[in-house]
């Protein structure tokens, strides 16, 4: 857990218990105070809040805020969001037995306690469990003024989850597809940069991409194919084990059904069917494009492609990490990537 800067007093310490909700839970209280609703809250200044999207999904591929697209490794449990408002982490767990190629198994967001607004509330989303309460039974923020300022929404039972934060302007989408996770937010970047100390904040993945030594870097195969006597440089990241129930050809045909625009998302999908097996990743890369047609507040950002990565610039000016070109356009040599995996 410290190793990933996960609070020991965080998500995976609190118990896995639910009970029925309290009486009145639901009840609307349409007179919460003004700071209970971040839009509203802004009529008087000059400037609306400017929006900013964060997704994970599949095997798994995140979106930052700043519209990087990595691929990671990220085994264990990991700090998405940690900021003054909440707190989230996923668990992600091999897909196969001896495999790199890894899903989100659990998700935990903290609600932290909001001025006369919302009491802490704990959500937790697992394999085969997606509930439409918080953990403590209730769908909306306890008893304060402005309680429904934080509401739980069941959009399709057992797969599709909604969470509004008005007090902070965020939407949270979780999704159940297969057996696997995926987390969508959409949220105002006054929030998504409210943190004590930047500098000493450590891992947050929506805001700083993944450690570099955690992201599956492609160009070493390529490195491996031209260097003579040798498969796999020694400091290359480890290659997800390939199931042979997907040829190449199938893996492209069924990922262009659901996402005719060859983007990242695209790109994404025939990487996890070629990593996985599992049909089920084409369905978590189009579920989490539609999620950033709700959520993106910009559309023209809506797709990616191989040559979309953060400005140099503005990722120093934004304090992040520079992150390293997007790899997954490098697909085209996947065919002989499973030529040297059946090899090996």
């Amino acid at each position: 857990m410290s190793q990933h800067n996960c609070s020991k007093d965080g998500p995976t310490s609190q118990p896995h218990l639910r009970t029925l909700p309290p009486p009145g839970d639901s009840q609307e209280r349409s007179d919460s105070p003004e700071i209970c609703h971040y839009e509203k809250s802004f009529h008087n200044r000059a400037a609306a809040p400017n929006y900013t999207h964060c997704g994970l999904f599949g095997d798994p591929h995140l979106r930052t805020f700043t519209d990087r697209f990595q691929t990671c490794k990220v085994q264990g449990a990991w700090p998405l969001i940690d900021n003054n408002y909440l707190n989230v982490q996923v668990t992600n767990t091999p897909v196969l037995p001896g495999s790199a190629a890894t899903a989100t198994s659990k998700l935990t967001i903290i609600f932290k306690n909001f001025q006369e607004c919302v009491d802490q509330k704990v959500y937790q989303a697992e394999m085969d469990e997606l509930p439409a309460a918080f953990a403590d039974g209730s769908k909306n923020g306890g008893d304060k003024h402005g309680a429904n300022s934080l509401k739980i929404t069941e959009k399709v039972s057992g797969q599709h989850v909604e969470i509004q934060a008005k007090y902070i302007g965020t939407t949270i989408v979780v999704r159940q597809v297969g057996r696997y996770l995926t987390f969508a937010v959409r949220m105002p970047e006054e929030v998504v940069n409210a943190v004590e100390d930047r500098d000493s904040q450590g891992l947050y993945l929506c805001l700083r991409g993944c450690p570099l030594n955690q992201q599956i870097d492609f160009q070493a195969f390529r490195g491996s194919a031209e260097g003579p006597g040798t498969r796999r440089p020694a400091a290359a990241s480890p290659a997800p084990s390939a199931p042979d129930t997907f040829p190449y050809e199938t893996a492209v045909a069924k990922c262009k059904e659901k996402l005719p625009v060859e983007d990242l998302y695209y790109q994404a999908c025939v990487f996890d069917l070629l990593t996985t097996g599992d049909v089920n990743f084409t369905l978590a890369a189009y579920y989490a494009l539609e999620d950033v047609k709700m959520l993106h507040s910009n559309k023209d950002k809506l797709h990616l492609y191989e040559r979309t990565r953060e400005p140099p610039g503005r990722a120093a000016a934004a304090g992040l990490p520079l992150a390293p070109r997007p790899l997954l356009g490098s697909l085209l040599l996947l065919p002989l990537l499973l030529v040297l995996l059946e090899a090996a």
